[in-house]
């Protein structure tokens, strides 16, 4: 591989339409994509990774490495949001460094949707399980960051708050329908999902597209109003993943074998949750401030790792990680 797979990635429609949002949003553009519309295709993607997942996991041999994988994607989703807490504290509240934590050791859905779709154009493989993997990061990761807030506030942990905390992460929208779709997509037969295929496949790269439109919107709008939380809020979001998708690019050599799984995992590692964290965080530590953790996460890694992170983090793994 050479160094214009760096850049070649600026070249996917998909991207450019990503950047357009950006700059529309920039020149305060009466450009958007209605809120109904957003949502409908935010659910059609989900479903539609999930189910050519659970396609693929169908037509997949059980094996260690799948046992490798899963065991890596929870162990990350513990471990990430630990350091994150101890960085995060030396300039945050409690409350903001448990956010944070949380958010960083979870995952984003559509970062992982993005770099499936950035696979496919580079003509890569990658195994349906990964799919449960991302689904599985969800919850381990709340919860550490949860029982991180409750261990230095020296306070009662209170296992009910934990339970609802871990009740809300699995039956949020994003992961219930992923994880539905993945078990749906893995049960129903060659032919009947032949029939759709036309739904879940053919039309997937335009509605990623418009979906990349809409969060290049929201994200150029967020941008605006970032330089309030100071420089520290912008380096973490930047150095984080980084930090964590170059580690686990080099790591991921020693359990899987792929370079899709592998650039897989490396997305999951390096990208932050703007989706299923800020639900659960409203309930389980309102006192978080999601003008910092969510911007975070939805404005800089988020951009960070769609523009530059999986084609920075494909090249490693090709030249240096193999």
């Amino acid at each position: 591989m050479e160094w214009n797979l760096l850049f070649d990635n600026f070249r996917n429609p998909a991207l450019l339409f990503f950047v357009l949002g950006i700059i529309a949003s920039q020149l305060k553009s009466d450009l958007k994509v209605p809120e109904n519309s957003s949502r409908f295709i935010s659910l059609y993607l989900l479903f539609s990774i999930g189910f050519k997942g659970g396609q693929e996991l169908a037509h997949s041999t059980f094996s260690n490495e799948i046992l490798w994988a899963l065991g890596a994607g929870i162990l990350l989703a513990l471990m990430v949001p630990i350091y994150v807490f101890f960085i995060a504290k030396l300039r945050f509240t409690l409350e903001d460094s448990s956010a944070v934590a949380a958010s960083y050791g979870s995952v984003s859905a559509v970062t992982f949707v993005t770099a499936v779709s950035f696979l496919e154009v580079q003509g890569l493989n990658y195994s349906g399980y990964m799919v449960a993997v991302m689904a599985l990061m969800e919850a381990p990761s709340i919860m550490a960051g949860v029982i991180l807030l409750s261990l230095f506030q020296k306070r009662s942990f209170s296992y009910t708050k934990l339970l609802g905390v871990v009740r809300h992460a699995f039956t949020n929208g994003s992961v219930l329908l992923i994880l539905g779709s993945l078990f749906i997509g893995f049960f129903s037969s060659d032919s009947q999902a032949e029939g759709i295929a036309p739904f879940t496949t053919d039309i997937f790269k335009g509605f990623l597209s418009i979906f990349l439109l809409d969060m290049g919107l929201t994200c150029g709008s967020r941008l605006r109003g970032f330089a309030a939380q100071g420089s520290f809020a912008l380096t973490l979001a930047i150095l984080l993943p980084l930090l964590n998708g170059i580690v686990v690019a080099y790591l991921s050599g020693f359990i899987l074998t792929a370079v899709g799984d592998r650039l897989l995992l490396t997305i999951l590692a390096g990208s932050a949750s703007y989706i299923a964290v800020p639900a659960a965080m409203r309930f389980a530590v309102p006192e978080a401030n999601p003008g910092l953790y969510l911007t975070m996460a939805l404005a800089i890694t988020f951009p960070l790792n769609v523009m530059f992170g999986i084609p920075l983090y494909e090249y490693l793994i090709f030249n240096f990680f193999s």
